[in-house]
This record gives C-alpha cells, sequence and structure tokens, in this order.
C-alpha cells in the first residue's frame, strides 16, 4: 500500500464501501462490512487515524541486495526456524522498563535483508513506532527489481484486539465470492493455534486483469498479525501490464514468519483492556437467524451456494436454473438518524419508488445498475421502521456485483424483496 493511501485510509475507510456500492448505506453499515473482511482493516485503520500527524517516513536510495537469501518453506508454509508467535511473545523492554520502540529504518533494513540476493531496492520507505505520543503501528515498503522485472513489496504490523472477534477486524481470513469474485484464496490452521491466508488478488479486485496482487496474512495464536503484500510490475497502481510477481507466496510466507520482525513484534501494545472495535456495545441481529429467515423466503427449487453470514449482515448466491443470483439482507437497529435523509430518491439513480407506510415505516425502491463499472442490475428494497429497525435487500444479476452478468435481470421480484425486508422475525426469537 502506498504512504499516501496509508495516510487517507483511516479517514476515509468508513466510507469506502458506501462511495463504491448501489446505493447509499449507512456508516453503521460501513464499519460491518469492513469489519467482515472486505478490506477489513479496523485496527489498523483507528492507529493510522489517530497517528496520521506524530508518524515519520524514512526514504533509503536504491540498494543492491548481496545477502539475505529467502529460507526454504516447508510444505505447511512453515520455515526451517519456526516463528515463536504461535504460542505468545514476550514483550520486550529497554533497562529502564519502557517497552521497544522500533524505527523505520529498522523496518526498512529487516524487510530488504529477508529478500532475495541479487535484486535491486528502491523507493523504500518505513514507519516505526513511537515512544513517546500515540502508537503508530510499524510498516516497510519498497520496490525490489531483478532482470526479471519489479514488484512493490511491503509489510505491516499489528496486535488484534482480543475483545473482538477475528472475522471483525485486521486483514486475515479470505473474502466472500460475491465481493472478490476473482480472489484465490486459502486459509490453514497451523501447528500452534497460528493462521495463515495467502491470496492471489488483483490491485482493482472487480477485475480480473492488470496489476497482479499477492499477499499473506500470518495471525498468531495470541494476536500479533502480520501481512506482506506484493505488487507485480512495480509499486501498487504502478503498473497494468499484469505482469507476475517476483517473490512466490511462500517466499512471502517465509517474510511474514521470519523471526527478524521479533522486535518489531516486542514493539506492538498489549491490550489495554478497551475493545477498538467502534461498533462495541451496539445490539446486533444473529447472523445464523438472518440466514433462516433469508432462506425461508426464497424459491425452494433453487440452488444456494457462497452464503456469507455475520451479525447483521448475510450474503448468498441463489440460482434458480436460470443462471446466479448475489442476495444481501441487512438488518440493523437504531438506524433513524443516519437515514433520516437517505430515505427518499433525491440523487438516486435508476428507476426509485418511496413512499411511508401507515404505521410510519420508510420503504424505498430501487431499480439500477451496478457503479462498480460492471453491466450487473442492482435491484434494492430498504425500509426503516419508526423505532430504528432497518432492513436493506439487494440482489444482482450475477453471483458478484463485478462479476459478468449471468442471467437477464434478478431472480426475485421486487414484491418478494419487500416481503423479505419487512419480516419482523429477523429482531425476534
Amino acid at each position: 500500500m502506498s504512504r499516501n493511501e496509508d495516510l487517507d485510509e483511516g479517514l476515509t475507510r468508513a466510507m469506502s464501501r458506501a462511495a463504491g456500492e448501489f446505493p447509499p448505506h449507512s456508516a453503521d453499515l460501513v464499519q460491518r462490512s469492513v469489519a467482515r473482511g472486505r478490506r477489513m482493516k479496523l485496527v489498523r485503520a483507528t492507529q493510522v487515524a489517530a497517528a496520521t500527524a506524530v508518524f515519520a517516513l524514512v526514504t533509503v536510495g536504491g540498494t543492491m541486495i548481496a545477502t539475505g537469501a529467502v529460507h526454504g518453506v516447508g510444505g505447511d508454509g512453515t520455515q526451517g526456524q519456526s516463528r515463536p508467535g504461535a504460542s505468545g511473545h514476550s514483550t520486550e523492554r529497554s533497562s529502564s522498563g519502557a517497552p521497544v520502540s522500533i524505527s523505520g529504518e529498522e523496518m526498512v533494513s529487516t524487510l530488504k535483508s529477508l529478500l532475495p540476493p541479487g535484486g535491486t531496492v528502491s523507493d523504500a520507505s518505513g514507519r516505526g513506532t513511537r515512544s513517546d505520543g500515540p502508537f503508530v503501528s510499524p510498516t516497510a515498503e519498497l520496490t525490489y527489481s531483478t532482470g526479471k522485472g519489479s514488484s512493490g513489496i511491503d509489510i505491516r504490523l499489528a496486535r488484534l484486539d482480543p475483545g473482538v472477534p477475528a472475522n471483525q477486524q485486521g486483514d486475515g481470513l479470505c473474502f466472500p465470492v460475491e465481493v472478490r469474485p476473482y480472489d484465490k484464496c486459502t486459509t490453514r490452521k497451523l501447528t500452534g493455534g497460528a493462521v495463515l491466508s495467502t491470496t492471489k488478488s488483483f490491485t482493482y479486485p472487480n477485475s480480473d486483469t492488470g496489476q497482479k496482487r499477492w499477499y499473506v496474512v500470518y495471525t498468531t495464536a495470541d494476536g500479533v498479525q502480520v501481512t506482506v503484500e506484493e505488487f507485480g510490475g512495480g509499486g501498487e497502481k504502478g503498473s497494468t501490464s499484469g505482469a507476475e510477481p517476483l517473490l512466490s507466496t511462500d517466499q512471502l510466507t517465509s517474510i511474514a514468519r521470519s523471526r527478524s520482525w521479533d522486535r518489531a513484534i516486542a514493539a506492538l501494545p498489549t491490550d489495554d483492556g478497551h475493545s477498538t472495535d467502534p461498533s462495541a456495545g451496539t445490539k446486533h441481529v444473529p447472523g445464523t437467524r438472518m440466514t433462516s429467515v433469508l432462506k425461508s423466503h426464497l424459491p425452494h427449487a433453487g440452488i444456494i451456494s457462497d452464503l456469507d453470514a455475520s451479525d447483521d449482515l448475510v450474503e448468498l448466491v441463489y440460482d434458480d436454473g436460470r443462471g446466479k443470483n448475489m442476495v444481501e439482507v441487512d438488518a440493523q437497529y437504531n438506524m433513524t438518524a443516519l437515514l433520516a435523509k437517505d430515505m427518499g430518491c433525491t440523487g438516486v439513480a435508476g428507476d426509485c419508488e418511496a413512499w411511508t407506510m401507515p404505521d410510519g415505516t420508510k420503504a424505498k425502491k430501487v431499480k439500477g445498475h451496478s457503479e462498480k463499472g460492471g453491466s450487473a442490475t442492482v435491484w434494492l428494497v430498504d425500509i426503516l421502521r419508526p423505532d430504528g429497525r432497518r432492513v436493506a435487500v439487494r440482489e444482482v444479476n450475477s453471483y458478484a456485483e463485478s462479476a459478468p452478468v449471468t442471467r437477464p435481470e434478478p431472480a426475485l421480484t421486487m414484491d418478494r424483496l419487500l416481503a423479505i425486508a419487512l419480516d419482523e422475525r429477523y429482531f425476534t426469537g
């Protein structure tokens, strides 16, 4: 990830899905969607937002790498020397008793030392932690070049919040096909409780062409997460050639699991007893209940696949024999204030109808096109009850909004979407 984007991420992350999906969703939904893993970096975003004014960057000139080949990786993704994070890390401290800190120069130097020999490093920069102010997650990034081409490589370290479910923070786990249809992702649990996720994707994940982006996420049993990503052809968005990244995912895994990061890991703060989850204390709708309610409304003759559910949100692919169709339901409490200006048709592209029911429930139907650059059709029914309960039901005439169209129009009628949205069972049971 580039330095400028890293700066902006903490301030804009909560709006990313609202800007990219149709029609606009609430701020709370944005947080939950990101937390579920659709580029799910709540912890890092929070840290960056708190520290954008205090971090320092260090730039290192082009350097020829002479030593430091990546160690061999075993069949389970492990190195010859195992990583000490699988069962826990002790926090290193200075002679004064204060936690250690690490500089941006050290982060860059460590990353360089783990690259294969014989390549050239340029455009290197790093960010260290601070011992005298708000904590900043340590990162490093650089461009690595050989006679075969170039790759942009970056690494970031974080400690996950133990009070937040693993699938609602950080970088790990795989995205559902409805969100990232072209990802090739695997997640496996390693000996000792660590989890390793490996993904081959694209810089623009709504397409299967352009710059390739490979990344691995190594999460130790005690909640330390190391993310290493690589962009083929140069830095992120620096190429559209589709060039193969220079380092394999096994080599990226070896970098992530190297003991060379022990000092940086020791500089990560431990849990202070306060959750970083911005939705902590909010009442949620269980994903299992939402799944059951949604399935009860689908015609029985169809086939359901690619189910992905968590609190407040469920997605699946429904095929009635005429083509795959994505269906998504969001259910939330206390949304009156957030949606006060969004239940009408003002500014909504497409065919929109809005009205108020006799009991005061506001409803909206929208038929439009995908705003993700594809040709898919998106149908939506959104209802907001007087007590703040909100249900939004979306469907797309494809298995993902950014994927190729699989049927002429969505499978479920607007009346059926309205019936799904008005079902009281989301909030009872």
